[in-house]
């Protein structure tokens, strides 16, 4: 069995490194998905759904935000009126968030 040499180490990790840049440059965002991306740890921009090639080792994805409708149900309350008769009501609350830049700077940077 021969002896690796030197420059076969050295062309198998230039070629593993490659392999890391390019996997590390092109994302894809789903549909229905914001990435917000920061260069050297401020934001840069937001990417919309679809293919996207960043600066690796520069560009970072900082937050994943889904822009998908979220359902929350509001459990079933008792209420008391004006003419003092209660009532019981319960409701459905659907959110969904237009803008994706807004709630992450609120969590990120402040």
């Amino acid at each position: 069995m021969e002896q690796l040499d030197i420059q076969t180490i050295l062309t198998f990790g230039f070629a593993l490194a490659v392999v890391i840049t390019i996997f590390k440059s092109a994302r894809v965002v789903p549909q229905r998905s914001n990435y917000v991306i920061e260069r050297l740890g401020k934001y840069s921009r937001t990417l919309d759904s679809g293919f996207h090639i960043l600066i690796p080792f520069i560009d970072k994805v900082a937050y994943i935000h889904t822009l998908k409708e979220e359902v929350i149900d509001v459990q079933r309350q008792t209420c008391v009126t004006k003419d003092n008769i209660q009532v019981g009501i319960d409701g459905i609350l659907y959110i969904q968030d237009g803008d994706s830049i807004d709630p992450t700077q609120s969590q990120l940077w402040h």
